[in-house]
């Protein structure tokens, strides 16, 4: 099974209150679900992953079938929403490289989770057909 990450360290530290309500529950992970929704983005955030710096031209070679603009938008997006930070390095032409924060890092263990709940079904699905 494919793992998202390896270890990551401490999440950082937020306020959190539980939801008072399963309808506010369920408006709290849609929230979440926005922020990653989208048909590259989680390909882009599984490249970056395990503490890896990708450069653009990195996730072109890595991503076939994305566009330039597509994946300056998907990386806009993820940017704006705090998942990646963006580094421009004042060279001639312009280096810029893309890395996690550490929000983004901590997201890790939830696909994780997703991961190995969706393997859950699969093993339940072959058990069943086996009966």
């Amino acid at each position: 099974m494919t793992r998202a990450h390896e270890e990551v360290g401490d999440s950082p530290v937020g306020k959190y209150e539980e939801p008072s309500t399963p309808d506010a529950a369920a408006d709290r992970v849609e929230e979440a679900l926005k922020l990653i929704e989208g048909r590259w983005k989680l390909v882009i955030l599984f490249q970056l992953f395990g503490g890896r710096v990708v450069r653009f031209s990195e996730f072109e070679r890595a991503i076939p079938g994305i566009s330039q603009k597509m994946l300056a938008q998907q990386l806009r997006q993820l940017e704006r929403d705090g998942l990646v930070n963006r580094v421009v390095y004042p060279e001639v032409p312009p280096r810029v490289e893309y890395r996690l924060t550490a929000w983004g890092q901590s997201l890790c263990p939830a696909l994780d989770g997703l991961l190995r709940w969706a393997a859950t079904r699969e093993a339940l699905t072959d058990g069943a057909s086996g009966s």
